[in-house]
């Protein structure tokens, strides 16, 4: 593929554009969902949310030609991807974040592409070379840099666990489903997927929490942009990078996340930073920079 070269890949123009986008939005996302927690119990929004974006997707796919007569490979990515990205992942970073800071959530959920890489080593015999292993200490020896600042200030375990019970529900969906086929079903699948969320959030929803809601400003913009941008926008993005690139290289767009995650949330919500979170950081981001440098296919 021709263009310049980025994080070790050849990439084109319109994929690194993409790849850009997909790390800006998916990185405000932590952000707007602290804000609009604030206001409204989290899962019940989260499926209200996901019911809006996906009846969206679906009605402009229709509009497009697309229908819902999808391969058994497909329907396998809108059940897994829908279950372990929307329900557990979201859901989880959603609870998470009335106790935690978005920026914490943030930085723990950019362990995703170390992660990934880690569990391919560990179980599916993918190789890595000294660099991609050096990356897994870096992004582990981040983390603990961080945890240890965050919990000797308080930082609350519960919202830090629901982090990474969400970390490893993404982690697993991402091991199982190797994208989507370019049948041009795209958008539906994202739509479809995202209903699946909903329907697994709701009842979630009714036993797991007592409804809140308090209708201000705040919340509408908080929800409205979680919504279109983070929720469809990002989502759909994600799908077509893959498609285009591989999961593999369009993972390496991740390595953003950590700063963009940090840097958004400092802005829009004034959220206290110290040296040490942002040394972390940069350990976290070179980690992860290694680990997509030292991933090497498994011959077959």
């Amino acid at each position: 593929m021709g263009g310049p070269f980025f994080l070790g890949y050849t990439m084109d123009f319109r994929a690194i554009i993409m790849g850009l986008s997909f790390a800006l939005m998916w990185s405000s996302a932590f952000t707007s969902a602290r804000i609009a927690v604030a206001y409204a119990s989290p899962l019940a929004m989260l499926s209200l949310r996901f019911l809006i974006s996906g009846l969206i997707a679906i009605i402009i796919a229709r509009a497009l030609g697309q229908t819902a007569r999808l391969t058994r490979k497909q329907w396998i990515v809108v059940v897994i991807f829908g279950i372990c990205q929307n329900a557990i992942y979201l859901g989880a970073n959603f609870m998470a974040m009335q106790w935690i800071e978005a920026s914490l959530a943030a930085i723990i959920a950019s362990l995703l592409p170390i992660t990934v890489a880690a569990a391919s080593w560990a179980f599916l015999g993918e190789r890595l070379s000294k660099i991609g292993i050096m990356g897994l200490i870096a992004g582990t020896l981040g983390v603990l840099i961080i945890m240890g600042t965050r919990l000797s200030g308080g930082a609350d375990l519960l919202g830090i666990a629901l982090c990474f019970i969400g970390v490893a529900a993404l982690t697993i969906a991402t091991l199982l489903v190797r994208g989507i086929s370019n049948s041009g079903n795209v958008l539906m699948i994202v739509g479809l997927q995202m209903l699946v969320g909903s329907a697994v959030l709701l009842p979630s929803s009714l036993l797991l929490e007592t409804f809140r809601l308090e209708l201000t400003w705040q919340l509408l913009a908080a929800f409205t942009y979680t919504t279109l941008v983070p929720g469809l926008a990002a989502t759909l993005i994600w799908f077509l990078l893959v498609n285009r690139v591989g999961a593999t290289r369009a993972a390496s767009f991740h390595f953003l996340n950590p700063f963009l995650g940090v840097a958004i949330a400092a802005l829009v919500i004034s959220e206290t930073l110290t040296f040490r979170d942002l040394f972390g950081v940069v350990i976290i981001m070179g980690g992860v920079f290694a680990v997509q440098m030292g991933r090497k296919r498994t011959p077959s």
